[in-house]
């Protein structure tokens, strides 16, 4: 069940060069057979065998040979260029060995000792290549009778977080929360039934590219609990509220012996986890999320910009950008909570000076949690040190600033937000302002902080003058004016003379090379100032290493108040940004009420009126809503295509998901009452691998929503039954209002082309029926993009067809034949015969009829009163039809 590739080699085959180096790799790859062995040589990463065929192929790199027989293929990249390479093969799904170097090749005679430090998966990449503004998730999936449990860990950002679901639905509710993590990778036992059958396995689980199985002793009780409580060091997990969610602490538990393993070292940043329950938040299943393109547009060349996640993001941090993400796909659900975001919001929508204060100490602020995760994974180079450092010096400005605010949820905020200045003072003080990439090279340390790191670059610093009198020195005791004192890496110090001038050489010279052209040599005093020069400049790079090492170790001692201090950043970005976009928009503060109702005056499309003006196009439309199930529940959309009648029903959902959030919307005014989930039924998709026609389809998310569907729910149905035969499509759709109407009672939004439908609006109390405005004149249709009440006139489908540019030919036939349907209908004749009408329940004839002999007790009837009866039904039948019988 692995989605990554696993190469085919076995050691046999390494074994064929029978030379030391192509054993250890053997071994090494012996002992990670489903990873690309990245197998350290000097300054290359080298592949071998099939995973160099596979690496050539996946990064368009040169495939060459080991031997002259190329039996040994290979491949490789620098490895001070790596990492570019190995995500982009991470983001392919492939897991990646990094095989290094453990000695020094200067220091020893034998072949140099070789380990592997790590595994790379593409759940626990933490490359800069990951995108800032979503969590790299890895996910890990426990099942058990009638309970399913799911943990997430963020390894780059240490987000740790678990959820556990119990009853039939249990592993569908599980599977959904998978879905909305977007994970990269996902972890299970590999004898799980739940996911021995793919065929029977959810989209969710297919379209993660990387799943890997895990032996079932890992989810266990007994291993994953205590394993997971000496992680967060705990004696239990009551105060991390996993102790009555055995399922939820297995999953975390097998998740973190997992990381550990790939890892190779410590997990220090990862100090906490959280539950949560779904009944947290406002829930949106995939479908809606897919369906309302809160994340992704639905179609590719949409653009990213044409979702609600890049219309509201104007986060000024990496870590606000993830929060809004994550609020967008679980907004709340607590009352108390959406107020006081609200109060916040406001607050700081109506003070500029002060907006723009917390934003611009935001804007100094780089991804905390990622340099902190790097920094405790010892991947961190001394860039990422001061990387940290300039981030930290923003923050007691931000803590000052915010403290001024007398709003209960900004004092929380900055009661968290920790300034960490002594930390700050002391990476500034001790890593350059420009420091190189690596340790390797040294110079990553400023001047005096260790008085012998400074001694010892006082003297390397003076070695172009002490070469320089040497060489001055030489010329004039040899008279060789061109004599040369230089260095290389190979040869070390040398004293370079032209054969012209070999007669000249001093005794005391020992010959070092042969040129073409000259002789260079040495001297006793040259060769002991070599070994001084070379062993500062090993020594200097000793000391940085070491001092570097315990910076990192300061920086771990304060990991948990520096985790803290970046949750506090992302809630102050995420609440900056709403007040942002509240001023900038003219978004006004929704009003929540205890009554079940959604009231919206003047609304508009958050992302439509974005693109629109970006696009130069114009002023949104706005448009009324009322919605409340003690009056109008159901509103009953008709109207033509492209009038405006999915833009209507997205427009309420994604109201109600930004209010819920606690961000200001785009309306006049706003006042609703709580909604636990949103459900969508839009627009038409096929599932051919899993053998569901459109329709199908259709009815599997319908089924969805009547069965779960509460009272304080908002449902929105476009379209229902289009994908089968007419009347199938009507007769479901009219017992779906039905059921909804009498056993749901939600809020619902229903768009339809049957006109047939608005005759519910007579049956049905909280039924009201609304139609889109067209202008209708000789030259064509005119959409007015605004609401009204009552049904539609007509469908103008045809209309419709015109503008898209169908041939005038069709046009023409089409308005011909619906002609003689419509007469058919009017008169029960169609266009060349004279066919009796077929009559149907969905008719205002039908349906007196029908109520006519369902009040008629026929046990009672004498047979002249049932001829009588039959004789006026069939008069009110003529008279319908112009008086034909």
């Amino acid at each position: 069940m692995l989605a990554f590739p696993v190469p085919d080699i076995s050691v046999q085959s390494v074994e064929t060069a029978q030379t030391p180096l192509m054993r250890q790799y053997a071994a090494a790859k012996q002992q990670h057979p489903d990873a690309l062995l990245f197998f350290r040589l000097g300054d290359f990463y080298e592949l071998f065998f099939e995973d160099a065929h596979t690496a050539s192929r996946e990064l368009q790199i040169t495939l060459t040979a080991r031997d002259k027989e190329r039996a040994v293929p290979m491949c490789g990249v620098p490895y001070h260029a790596a990492e570019g390479y190995i995500a982009r093969l991470l983001r392919k799904g492939y897991r990646i060995a990094i095989c290094e170097q453990m000695e020094d090749p200067k220091l020893t005679k034998k072949i140099v000792r070789r380990e592997v430090t790590r595994v790379l998966t593409p759940g626990t990449a933490l490359d800069s290549s990951l995108s800032s503004e979503q969590n790299n998730f890895l996910a890990s999936l426990f099942f058990g009778e009638n309970i399913a449990a799911l943990a997430l860990l963020d390894l780059s950002t240490g987000d740790f977080r678990a959820a556990e679901f119990s009853g039939p639905q249990a592993a569908s509710l599980c599977f959904d929360e998978l879905q909305k993590a977007s994970a990269s990778e996902v972890l299970f036992a590999g004898t799980n039934p739940m996911l021995a059958h793919k065929a029977e396995l959810p989209a969710t689980f297919d379209r993660i590219k990387t799943k890997t199985p895990l032996e079932d002793w890992v989810f266990t009780r007994d291993y994953a609990v205590p394993l997971l409580e000496r992680q967060l060091g705990a004696a239990s997990l009551d105060g991390f509220g996993l102790s009555q969610h055995p399922a939820a602490a297995i999953a975390a538990g097998a998740i973190l012996h997992y990381a550990q393993n790939t890892q190779r070292g410590e997990l220090g940043h990862i100090d906490s986890i959280r539950f949560y329950e779904r009944a947290e938040h406002l829930q949106l299943d995939q479908v809606t999320v897919r369906n309302l393109e809160l994340i992704e547009p639905i179609f590719s060349d949409s653009g990213s910009n044409a979702t609600l996640f890049h219309t509201l993001d104007a986060c000024q941090t990496p870590m606000g950008k993830r929060l809004l993400r994550a609020s967008i796909l679980r907004p709340l659900f607590d009352e108390p909570c959406i107020n006081q975001r609200y109060e916040a919001v406001d607050h700081l929508r109506h003070d500029l000076i002060l907006r723009e204060e917390i934003r611009k100490a935001l804007g100094g602020i780089l991804d905390l949690e990622r340099l902190l995760a790097r920094i405790s994974l010892d991947s961190a180079g001394p860039r990422d040190l001061l990387a940290l450092s300039a981030s930290l010096q923003y923050l007691p400005q931000l803590q000052r600033t915010l403290a001024q605010i007398e709003i209960p949820l900004w004092r929380h905020v900055a009661a968290r937000l920790d300034p960490l200045e002594e930390l700050c003072t002391k990476l500034q003080r001790a890593i350059q302002p420009s420091p190189p990439l690596t340790l390797a090279e040294g110079g990553v340390i400023a001047a005096g902080i260790d008085a012998e790191l400074d001694e010892l670059r006082t003297l390397s610093q003076s070695g172009r003058q002490s070469i320089a009198a040497i060489e001055e020195r030489e010329r004039a005791r040899t008279g060789i004016g061109s004599l040369k004192v230089r260095f290389n890496s190979v040869f070390g110090y040398y004293i370079e003379i032209t054969k012209s001038n070999l007669a000249h050489v001093p005794s005391d010279y020992e010959r070092k090379q042969t040129l073409v052209n000259a002789e260079r040599f040495t001297t006793p005093e040259l060769k002991d100032y070599e070994t001084k020069i070379l062993t500062a400049h090993e020594r200097s790079v000793e000391i940085e290493k070491r001092i570097f090492g315990e910076l990192r170790r300061s920086v771990l001692d304060d990991a948990s108040r520096i985790r803290k201090t970046g949750s506090a950043v992302a809630e102050a970005d995420l609440l900056a940004n709403f007040a942002h976009l509240a001023a900038l928009r003219n978004y006004v503060r929704p009003q929540l009420v205890q009554d079940t109702l959604l009231e919206l005056a003047g609304a508009r499309h958050p992302v439509i009126e974005c693109l629109m003006e970006d696009a130069g196009e114009g002023r949104f439309v706005p448009n009324d809503l009322y919605l409340d199930v003690e009056a109008s529940a159901i509103l009953l959309l008709t109207g033509p295509n492209m009038g405006g009648k999915s833009t209507y029903l997205r427009q309420a959902a994604m109201l109600v998901i930004m209010a819920q959030m606690g961000c200001f919307v785009p309306s006049a005014s706003m006042r609703y009452g709580l909604v636990d989930r949103v459900y969508t039924r839009i627009g038409a998709s096929d599932n051919v691998a899993r053998g569901r026609s459109t329709f199908m389809v259709e009815m599997t998310e319908t089924a969805t929503i009547l069965n779960t569907a509460t009272a304080r729910s908002l449902i929105l149905l476009d379209e229902m039954g289009r994908g089968t035969a007419t009347f199938d499509g009507l007769s479901l759709a009219w017992a779906t209002l039905e059921y909804l109407h009498a056993h749901i009672g939600a809020r619902t939004l229903f768009a339809t082309h049957y006109h047939e439908l608005t005759m519910l609006a007579e049956q049905l109390d909280h039924l009201k029926n609304l139609s889109v405005a067209v202008k209708d004149t000789p030259k064509g249709i005119f959409f007015l993009h605004s609401i009204e009440p009552g049904p539609a006139s007509k469908s103008y489908g045809i209309d419709v067809a015109r503008l898209a540019g169908l041939p005038p030919q069709v046009i023409q036939r089409a308005r011909q034949v619906l002609k003689q349907h419509e007469r058919s209908e009017r008169h029960n004749v169609a266009a060349e015969t004279e066919a009796p009408l077929q009559l149907t329940m969905f008719t205002p004839l039908s349906q007196r009829i029908l109520d006519r002999l369902q009040e008629t007790d026929i046990n009672s009837l004498t047979p002249l009163q049932a001829l009588n009866l039959l004789e006026e039904l069939q008069s009110e039948i003529a008279s319908s039809q112009g008086g034909k019988a």
